[in-house]
């Protein structure tokens, strides 16, 4: 593909910058991946267990965030973007078809199928975009995502803890180049931040993104539900586990979630703020996963014997999340509103003292203390409305986010 044409690919500025249908056709393909994520750790709930699942979670939050950025950078509506992100579908349903035996039999076929969804990507966009500044930056990904993967596939080769290590190393690179801003000997960092960057089409992935985390949590309970027939504990259970899932949407879209378009676009490095946003989004994910698996043990085990491992499951879930939007709040309006601090607080220190209670009394505390959040967010934002204008980041403040 040669430079005169490449500009046929890209996103006009000036039609509207809407997620396209292939876009939300990946995200159906994600919930899979999440519901596998978390239906695995359901049946494995050990700290070697909760490892797996982070790593795992990592990989496939990479694919999704730089699918993303290239859908947000190229147009998805043109068949030769389309004949790209279709084989990332592909291949990321099939590493989800890998999870529950990622770290056994089918390690290889995880790990090289991500290899090769990432090194794919960043080559075609390389390549199709010959000619111009950008190319550079992404074939400074490309390098990265090639040294990266040597790690996976090597992880592959091994077995047992050596394999968790290794691919541990190879989740935390990826955060690692992106801190570093691709940054390679003599070509320098990929200058993210004078990248140009669609607000309105970046933020609503964001958005769908945690409705398809919300999604799965609403099919692995009503999955566990449906098993189990309508019986009064089953019943009660279901409407306390969804209940824990409506407040934890509540706090994400209002407000920080709903005025995300309008803080990326008067941010003065909107790429770079839309990367640190990326890393909060993450951390709400991974606490959805968790708080589904809690799900699932409130409407499998009602009224089971007291466990600390589930009280800390249903506790920690909500509490992970609100780490992630509690940075999304600093994000957004250079604050974090305390309901949300005292809140995760109350959720981790509660965990231990609470495990003495069945899993449905314990959902009760996770509603209490998340109500409290919500309604406070209310309240807060009748009185004291935030403006969605973040402050210049000082001396590169959100280069390291």
């Amino acid at each position: 593909m040669t430079a005169g044409n490449t500009g046929d690919l890209l996103r006009d500025h000036a039609e509207p910058q809407r997620a396209t249908y292939v876009e939300l056709f990946f995200d159906v393909i994600l919930v899979f991946a999440l519901t596998r994520l978390s239906h695995t750790l359901f049946h494995n709930l050990t700290w070697l267990g909760a490892l797996h699942t982070v790593i795992l979670l990592a990989a496939f939050w990479w694919v999704w965030v730089f699918t993303a950025w290239t859908t947000n950078r190229l147009n998805p509506a043109r068949p030769a973007i389309q004949l790209v992100i279709i084989p990332i579908m592909l291949g990321t349903l099939i590493m989800a078809g890998a999870v529950p035996t990622a770290f056994g039999e089918n390690g290889m076929i995880f790990a090289a199928t991500y290899v090769v969804i990432q090194v794919g990507r960043a080559l075609f966009v390389t390549v199709a975009l010959h000619g111009r500044e950008v190319a550079i930056g992404t074939l400074q990904q490309l390098i990265w995502f090639c040294l990266s993967g040597v790690l996976w596939i090597v992880g592959a080769l091994t077995e047992d803890i050596t394999r968790v290590v290794i691919w541990l190393a190879a989740a935390a690179l990826g955060y690692t180049m992106s801190r570093l801003d691709f940054r390679l000997p003599k070509l320098g960092p990929a200058r993210i931040a004078t990248q140009t960057v669609n607000a309105e089409h970046l933020a609503e992935r964001y958005q769908q993104i945690m409705i398809v985390a919300f999604g799965e949590t609403v099919l692995a309970s009503g999955g566990q539900f449906a098993a189990f027939g309508f019986g009064r504990d089953r019943v009660t259970a279901f409407v306390l586990a969804f209940a824990i899932t409506t407040l934890l949407w509540r706090i994400y879209f209002y407000r920080a979630g709903l005025v995300l378009p309008a803080v990326i676009a008067t941010s003065t490095a909107p790429a770079v703020f839309s990367r640190s946003a990326s890393y909060a989004h993450l951390l709400m994910a991974g606490g959805i996963v968790l708080s589904s698996v809690g799900d699932e043990i409130i409407i499998t085990h009602p009224f089971a014997e007291p466990n600390l491992v589930w009280s800390a499951v249903i506790l920690c879930g909500p509490a992970i999340y609100l780490a992630g939007r509690a940075r999304l709040d600093y994000l957004s309006f250079s604050r974090i509103a305390y309901s949300r601090v005292t809140g995760l607080l109350l959720l981790v220190a509660l965990a231990p003292v609470v495990a003495f209670l069945p899993p449905i009394l314990i959902a009760v505390v996770a509603i209490v203390i998340l109500t409290a959040i919500a309604t406070s967010d209310t309240i807060s934002w009748r009185f004291r409305p935030s403006k969605p204008t973040p402050p210049p980041p000082p001396h590169g403040r959100y280069l390291r986010p």
